[in-house]
């Protein structure tokens, strides 16, 4: 049965909007004698190195995150010992790192995005390799979100199609949530779960618009990514942002590590899933092929026995996620035929 409460943790303050990466000095209230650290990638460092510098006021500690994974978080926790802040600049390697890092200090994150591949940017959660688990764990939401629409336009569009993926999943993982509740009584919210819906749904009823990816389109990307991101403080767990198609995802993850984006396998996952529901799952499809989603797994590089394996296993990720892989149990034939049949593979 579910619990009679649970803990809310949401971002205090969110600034977004053209060039606003210059108020990044005066978004950052919690300024004292400490040092700041930054977790970013090498080339989003060349890029904005000048302006983040010349807007804080005083020169930070730069640390290089190569990778979304234990080692870098490491490495970010310890130049990070004494300071008073640390602010990820960059995608979701360098602001899941640095969230993190943040978590295990006790101190505060300030998320920066400079692309909008997946909600990250705003939940309490994080996703790395090196964990003892293949999913994303339970961090602390960012204070503060500072999101520059002019930077993050001029992200790579596989990018910011990744970031459409993530959020047409919120489809599913709704379903999942609901079906958990009718059958194990966990507990549902249905305001954080329409909050996810309502973000899904600026890529589903959108898609021709937002694959253009202009300016006014990345805005309503971003600003549904952060209200994912806020849902899941709500719910008090992943549940309205992750499910079957997360799994699906994550397996993926174990089975081919680093091939394809978190995004894009997602959205892939969500074709099969709202198959399994019995929801529309073509509108899925083209939606995703509407923003230049990839709809079939090849695209990514990942062969069709993968996909099959990760049907079948999904469910294994997390015992305790009931979801429509709990309810249905695929065989190998089965999963192959859902695969076939939505042209997944």
């Amino acid at each position: 049965m579910s619990p009679g409460y649970h803990l809310m943790e949401l971002p205090t303050k969110v600034l977004i909007g053209d060039g606003v990466i210059e108020k990044l000095g005066e978004f950052v209230t919690d300024k004292g004698p400490r040092k700041t650290v930054i977790s970013s990638g090498s080339q989003v460092t060349s890029k904005v190195r000048a302006t983040v510098e010349c807007a804080l006021g005083r020169k930070p500690v730069w640390v290089e995150v190569t990778a979304a994974d234990t080692q870098n978080v490491d490495k970010v926790t310890r130049a990070a010992r004494g300071a008073g802040r640390i602010v990820g600049v960059g995608g979701g390697k360098s602001v899941d790192v640095g969230k993190l890092a943040a978590f295990q200090l006790g101190i505060p994150f300030y998320s920066v995005p400079t692309s909008a591949s997946h909600d990250g940017i705003s939940s309490p959660f994080a996703s790395l390799r090196g964990l003892d688990r293949p999913y994303s764990v339970k961090a602390k939401p960012p204070v503060g979100i500072l999101a520059d629409i002019e930077v993050i336009s001029s992200a790579p569009k596989r990018l910011l199609a990744s970031g459409c993926g993530d959020l047409v999943s919120k489809l599913t993982a709704v379903k999942d949530w609901q079906l958990a509740h009718e059958v194990t009584g966990e507990y549902y919210g249905g305001y954080s779960a329409s909050l996810a819906l309502m973000s899904a749904d600026v890529v589903l009823d959108g898609s021709k618009t937002m694959g253009r990816f202009g300016k006014g389109s990345v805005r309503d990307l971003v600003e549904a990514l952060i209200s994912t991101g806020v849902a899941a403080g709500i719910a008090g767990s992943s549940r309205p942002c992750s499910g079957s198609e997360h799994l699906f995802s994550h397996y993926l993850d174990v089975l081919e590590p680093g091939v394809g984006l978190h995004g894009e396998k997602c959205g892939i996952g969500t074709i099969m899933m709202a198959r399994l529901h019995g929801l529309n799952w073509k509108r899925v499809r083209n939606a995703l092929t509407n923003v230049g989603a990839p709809v079939r797994a090849s695209t990514i590089g990942i062969g069709d026995s993968q996909v099959v394996q990760s049907l079948v296993k999904a469910s294994t990720i997390r015992p305790d996620r009931y979801t429509i892989l709990s309810e249905r149990k695929l065989d190998y034939r089965s999963a192959s035929a859902l695969a076939k049949a939505t042209g997944v593979i």
